[in-house]
Order: structure tokens, then C-alpha cells, then sequence
């Protein structure tokens, strides 16, 4: 197999196992969402403990990426591809922590907290696992106009995260006694915020790619 062959199918195993990693990512947040709504604080143990799995996947991704750098000494559009996979993957690690973020705060709450989750953190989940899907398929084509779409798609995560915060904060001035779980529902809130900011940065790495330009999503 020539050089140009063997760079092209490298890249596309690594873009693969990005993926995959993505998908991992993705069923630790909707899992963790889960697991706070139904009080399910063994769910909660088990996303905490596969984050190691995590990690070594991307420590993996990145070693992969880092010997091709090195066999292949890549130049111009090869070059930035590399790094936006470097990138891409550092993000999806820190979207996975968020998601173990969330099973932490279940854990805070605890089983028997008799309190109502706010039934909106359920949409921001659903609404920010749509926003990843719009991402992987942009990363997988290299595809600027689809990558274009996640400002619109974060800025509507975004507005529903105020709406629940301005909710939780009412509930604590009327019910100070609560603070605890206005705390934990406002951390999953954020948590589930910044996951979305993440995948908003993989957009931007697909606009450097292509345009080999900087431009802000969020």
C-alpha cells in the first residue's frame, strides 16, 4: 500500500474510534440523566467507574494520532486533520466528565430524597444527544454546512439551562430548606450546558479544517 493509501486509512480508523468514543460519551449522559430522575444511585456507581475506560480509549486515539504525526509528517489540510482529531477527542473525554458529573450529583441526592427532578433537565439531555449526533455527522464528512448548524442548537440548550435555573432559583426563595437540591439540579443543569459546549467545539475544529480559519460557535 502506498504512503497517501496507508495515511488515508489510518485517519479513517482513528475518525472511527473518535466515533465511538462519541457514542460512549453520548450513553453516559443519557444514562446519568437517567439514573438522577429514577434515583438510581447503582447506575450512578457504574457510569462513575466506566469514566477509567474512558480515558484509556482516548489516551489510545491520541497515541494513535500522535505516532501518525510522526510516520507521516503531514502538511496543510493532512496536518490539520490530526489536530482536530487531538481536539475532538479531548473533547469528548471532558463531555463524558460532565456526564459522570451528573451521576455524582445523584449520588449527593441520594435514594430516598423525595424530590421532584426538574422535568425540563430531561429535554436539555435530548436536546443536547441531537446536537451530537449533528456533530459526528459533520466530523464524519468533514461537512461545514451541517457543522454550521450547532450555534443554533447550543443556543437553544442554552436557553432552556436559564429557564431552569430562574425555575430552581424561585423554588429556593420559597423553600430554602431545599438548597441542597437546587444545588445538585442546578450542577446537572451546567453539566449538561457545558457537554453541549464541547460538541460546539468539535463544529469549530471541523470550520478549521475545511477553511483553516478560527470561528466561534458558542
Amino acid at each position: 500500500m502506498v504512503a497517501r493509501e496507508q495515511f488515508e486509512t489510518d485517519l479513517k480508523n482513528i475518525k472511527e474510534d473518535i466515533m465511538d468514543l462519541s457514542n460512549t460519551a453520548v450513553n453516559a449522559l443519557r444514562e446519568a440523566v437517567d439514573a438522577l430522575y429514577n434515583q438510581d444511585l447503582t447506575l450512578a456507581k457504574n457510569i462513575i467507574g466506566k469514566d477509567k475506560a474512558v480515558d484509556k480509549q482516548e489516551h489510545a486515539i491520541n497515541d494513535q494520532t500522535i505516532l501518525l504525526i510522526a510516520k507521516q509528517q503531514p502538511v496543510a489540510t493532512d496536518l490539520r486533520s490530526l489536530v482536530m482529531a487531538l481536539q475532538t477527542t479531548n473533547d469528548i473525554e471532558r463531555m463524558a466528565d460532565n456526564a459522570k458529573n451528573i451521576a455524582k450529583s445523584t449520588l449527593h441526592l441520594e435514594e430516598d430524597h423525595r424530590l421532584t427532578v426538574h422535568p425540563r433537565i430531561k429535554d436539555m439531555r435530548d436536546m443536547t444527544i441531537d446536537m451530537n449526533k449533528t456533530a459526528m455527522r459533520a466530523f464524519q464528512y468533514d461537512d461545514i454546512s451541517i457543522a454550521g448548524k450547532l450555534s443554533k442548537m447550543d443556543d437553544e440548550v442554552d436557553q432552556l439551562y436559564e429557564m431552569i435555573i430562574h425555575d430552581i432559583l424561585n423554588e429556593t426563595a420559597n423553600n430554602p430548606e431545599k438548597i441542597q437540591y437546587v444545588m445538585q439540579m442546578a450542577f446537572s443543569a451546567r453539566y449538561i450546558e457545558r457537554f453541549a459546549d464541547h460538541i460546539t467545539n468539535i463544529g469549530e475544529s471541523i470550520l478549521y479544517l475545511v477553511k483553516g480559519e478560527s470561528y466561534k460557535l458558542n
